[in-house]
């Protein structure tokens, strides 16, 4: 299975898709909006990528720009995203305000999330000191060298397979400022090869001191990193823990349960799931009182009645 929408809003700005025959009364201002840049490649009219972003610094005050948002930049076989990103990175020193980026907003309909091809993303981080936000969409060719920033707050990374020497790059990343990490894993067929000792020191706590949502999401392997959740030294000082959208069962939510105490924690997500109605009320009832917002939501069944075999992600190719 696969989906994912458009993003709506990103830093608490709305999203806003720049077109370039819109009149400038129409447009919103420069620093009120998360700007989407994005083309059609079955559109020749829309021409390239470079074209509408030259067009989008031309009719706004890039200066001001707060938030931007790189959609489709072509056909995902012809060009990775060091095409997109490499444009950005020359407009870095007209872009100075620019606090939150996200790189491959393209849905389903545009292109399956395991085909869109990324590249090296860390040069944005280096470039742009003032991002507080960052994200992905997709695994493939992505990759995340080790990297520092002082000031980012938020790190996504959305995947049908994220590679383990991504993971190990964001694990060994000085981020002072994190305080929130979302990963979804996926699955193996679609390079998600992520085991839990990778994320060892992520779990350990020993990196980003001020984290306090934690989304370990997407995966294949959803009990393991539940039974390894359980004791995870990090949990303590969360506020959210997401662990949606895998392949959970009643083996890890058991774990979970007899771990550590999770009564602290604001919101527990575990939607997308393949618990028995049982276990659900389980880890409502025991944690539900302590006022934890627990979702358990979208509960499915596997495959075929394959059992542990037929559970699937949300998100895959």
């Amino acid at each position: 299975m696969s989906g994912v929408d458009h993003l709506q809003e990103l830093l608490g700005l709305p999203a806003v898709d720049f077109r370039p025959d819109d009149p400038a009364s129409a447009l919103p201002a420069a620093d009120a909006a998360a700007w989407r840049v994005s083309v059609d490649p079955f559109d020749d009219e829309d021409g390239t990528w470079e074209e509408r972003f030259d067009a989008f610094l031309d009719a706004v005050d890039p200066a001001r720009v707060r938030a931007l948002i790189i959609g489709q930049w072509g056909e995902s076989y012809e060009a990775d995203s060091a095409y997109p990103i490499g444009l950005v990175l020359a407009a870095a020193g007209r872009l100075t305000s620019l606090e939150a980026l996200f790189v491959g907003d393209i849905t389903q309909e545009e292109a399956e999330i395991s085909w869109i091809e990324q590249s090296d993303v860390t040069g944005l981080l280096d470039a742009f000191p003032r991002l507080l936000e960052f994200g992905v969409r997709g695994g493939q060719g992505l990759r995340f060298p080790p990297v520092r920033h002082e000031r980012l707050r938020s790190l996504v990374l959305e995947s049908g397979g994220l590679p383990a020497e991504v993971v190990r790059g964001v694990t060994d990343s000085e981020l002072p400022s994190l305080d929130h990490l979302d990963l979804w894993l996926g699955v193996s067929e679609y390079g998600g090869d992520t085991e839990i000792a990778d994320l060892a020191p992520l779990l350990s706590g020993t990196r980003f001191p001020g984290l306090r949502h934690l989304g370990l999401r997407n995966s294949e392997i959803q009990n393991e990193i539940a039974a390894a959740v359980a004791s995870a030294p990090v949990v303590a000082r969360l506020d959210t823990l997401d662990l949606s959208n895998g392949t959970l069962g009643d083996e890890g939510a058991a774990a979970l349960l007899e771990g550590q105490p999770l009564t602290h924690l604001e919101h527990l997500d575990l939607h997308h799931h393949f618990l028995s109605e049982e276990m659900e009320r389980r880890v409502a009832d025991a944690l539900e009182p302590y006022g934890v917002a627990v979702d358990v939501s979208d509960r499915l069944e596997p495959w075929d009645n394959r059992g542990a075999e037929g559970r699937y992600t949300a998100v895959a190719e």
